[in-house]
Parts: C-alpha cells; sequence; structure tokens
C-alpha cells in the first residue's frame, strides 16, 4: 500500500502498476483530481470510500485522502506467456483464474503452475486479487519464474486464444470425470472463484468441464487444491 498524495502520484507517474486506488470520496481538490487522471490514464480500478475505510487500510495513519495498492511484482503480457512456450518447444499450457480473490489461495496456485510445468498465468482485472506481498510470500519464489498476465476481459482472452489453438477446461463439479478427458495438447485450465466457481460466460466459452472424482462427505475443494489436481492430471496425459 502506498499511501499519500505525493507517494501515490509518484507511484503513477514511476511506472509502477497500481491496481487499485481508493480516494476520500468527498475529497475533489486539485491534488486528488491530478491523482484520479492518473489513474483514469492507467485503467487503474477507483474505489471511492468514507474517511474510516482509508483509516482500515492505513499504515501509517497520514494517507491524505488517498491510497494507492501497487503490484509487488510486475505484470507480464498473454503474448509473453505464449513465446515462453515456444521458446520450450512446448504446447502452451496456461491457467486462468476467474475471480480468485484470496490471495494465499493465488500464490499457492502460482507455485502449483510453476512446479506442474505451466507456461503462465492469467487473471482478470476486475474482482480478483493482484500480486501483493501476501501472493508473492505464499508462491514460495514462484512468483519469479511463472509470468502472470492481467486482463481486462477473460472471454475476449478466450476467444483470442481459440484462434491461436488453444482449447479450454473448466473445473466443475457438474462435468465429465477429468480422467474421461483428452488433456493433452495447447490447453488452458480454467479455475473459479472461492465461493461461486467459474462464471457462465466464461465456463460457456470452455470447450469442456472436468470434475474431480470425490469420495468425501462434502463435495468441493479448495481452489487452490483444484488447480492442483488438474493440472497434474493435465501434467500425466502429457506425458504418457
Amino acid at each position: 500500500m502506498v499511501e499519500g498524495r505525493n507517494a501515490v502520484i509518484e507511484a503513477f507517474r514511476s511506472g509502477k502498476t497500481v491496481d487499485k486506488l481508493f480516494v476520500l470520496a468527498s475529497s475533489q481538490d486539485g491534488p486528488i483530481r491530478t491523482i484520479i487522471r492518473e489513474a483514469k490514464k492507467h485503467d487503474t480500478i477507483i474505489n471511492y470510500v468514507e474517511k474510516e475505510r482509508l483509516d482500515e487500510l492505513s499504515t501509517t495513519g497520514k494517507h491524505q485522502g488517498v491510497i494507492a495498492q501497487v503490484a509487488s511484482y510486475s505484470y507480464a503480457t498473454v503474448e509473453d506467456i505464449l513465446a515462453r512456450a515456444e521458446e520450450k518447444g512446448e504446447p502452451p499450457f496456461i491457467l486462468l483464474l476467474d475471480g480468485i480473490e484470496d490471495p494465499h489461495n493465488l500464490g499457492a496456485i502460482i507455485r502449483t503452475a510453476n512446479l506442474a510445468g505451466a507456461h503462465g498465468v492469467i487473471v482478470p482485472k476486475h474482482r480478483a486479487v493482484g500480486l501483493t506481498a501476501t501472493v508473492a510470500k505464499t508462491s514460495a519464489g514462484a512468483l519469479n519464474y511463472t509470468p502472470v498476465a492481467k486482463v481486462t476481459n477473460l472471454v475476449q482472452t478466450m476467444e483470442m486464444l481459440k484462434e491461436k489453438g488453444i482449447w479450454f477446461v473448466c473445473a466443475d463439479m457438474n462435468g465429465q470425470r477429468m480422467y474421461d478427458l483428452d488433456l493433452k495438447g495447447p490447453i488452458g485450465l480454467v479455475i473459479g472463484n472461492e465461493g461461486e466457481g467459474v462464471s457462465r460466460l466464461v465456463r460457456e466459452n470452455c470447450d469442456f468441464t472436468a470434475t474431480i472424482p470425490m469420495k468425501g462427505d462434502i463435495d468441493s475443494l479448495n481452489a487452490s487444491v483444484a488447480a492442483g489436481v488438474l493440472a497434474y492430471e493435465i501434467v500425466r496425459q502429457r506425458s504418457c
């Protein structure tokens, strides 16, 4: 978190990736308007909040009506991820995360993606956690090696990747057993939100839905665990 007017303006102007901006709703003076212009120029999410919310977020107590949430690591592009697969001479293997909000889940998934040989991770800009310090720590260093791209529209990104020959499988309780699916070749594995799963539009744009066989008394897995199980079924099939 970057707090204070000058610090936030410099964060934008120095090229740092600002995931979210929290602005005091009642503040409309010159410096605040300048910060808002910078945020809009960089397509940053702006949240207009009350002073109590800023006080909760603040660690310095001197936020001056504005706090920026800055990414701990730089984002890659989707093209970077595809180039990584091409450099390795491998069919692309990408994880797409539809609204993961828990930084521990995101960090764990990035760690799994790295260990499973995925070429990158794609996250949406809205309603999802960014590359925070907690994500970096939970990834156990994997964030240094696995590119993460942030996109405005996940469905449009999937459509673009389909044109490049990538097909998509999403985790869903009502899908086919993962063992019965052919998960070889260029593939995007879609993991949904911790509570609601994969959104309807994203699910409709997937080629297949996969379900993980379960024998216990509860009917769902943690998002990062589900990502790990499905990722390693992909690894198994690609190595056969």
